[in-house]
Parts: structure tokens; sequence; C-alpha cells
């Protein structure tokens, strides 16, 4: 259990050291940078390789934006198999609408709890 604990740590921690590392030497904004990790996170699920790879490193792998993206990409694939071209419009939207949702509430709630303050 421990190991799975260390796999998650190792995983997470690699993707933000390459986010910052792309921050600091290139001149790409945050926003490309979490924009790439999901397209990144699609074309390795539609591949097949983000599945295998997800398993062995468990959340270190499935919660960052990279595994939002595999998520899509899956979401896709069976919903193309199941009602054909019509699933490629809605199978996204289907699989991403739980973390989506969440994270819509969770903004939600600290929008609510928390009052803006002026900085400086």
């Amino acid at each position: 259990m421990t190991w799975s604990f260390v796999k998650a740590f190792l995983v997470g921690g690699a993707f933000c050291v390459i986010g910052q590392l792309l921050i600091d030497l290139t001149h790409l904004t945050p926003a490309k940078i979490l924009v790439s990790y999901v397209v990144a996170g699609v074309a390795l699920g539609a591949a097949g390789v983000y599945k295998p790879f997800a398993e062995w490193a468990g959340a270190g792998a499935t919660v960052p934006l990279v595994g939002f993206g595999n998520v899509l990409a899956q979401g896709v694939r069976d919903a193309v198999a199941q009602k054909g071209p019509l699933g490629a419009v809605t199978g996204g939207f289907a699989a991403g609408a739980a973390g989506l949702t969440a994270a819509v509430v969770a903004a939600l709630i600290v929008a609510v709890l928390f009052k803006p303050r002026e900085k400086g």
C-alpha cells in the first residue's frame, strides 16, 4: 500500500516538475501548458498507452490534467462504439461530466465562503 502512495507522489511530482520547467525555460504561458497536458492525455489515451501507465501509477496519473485528457479520449472511444459517429461529439462530455461538475461545485462553494480582498 505504501508503494502505491510513493508511485502516485513521484508520478504526480514529475508532471509538476515538467510543467515548472516548461514555464521557466520556454515562453509558454501556464494556460498553454495546461492545454498541452490535456491534449497529451487525449493523444496517449487514444493510442492506448495511457491506461496501462495509469493503472501502474495510480492517482499520480489519473488526477492531473493528463488523466482528464485520457478520460475524454476513453469516453469518446466508448461512445463511438455504442452510438456511432454521434458518440464522437457526446462521449467526451459524458465521460468528463462528473469531474467538471465537482470542479464547478467546489468553485461555487469557495466563492460563497470567501470574500475577495484587494491586494496591496
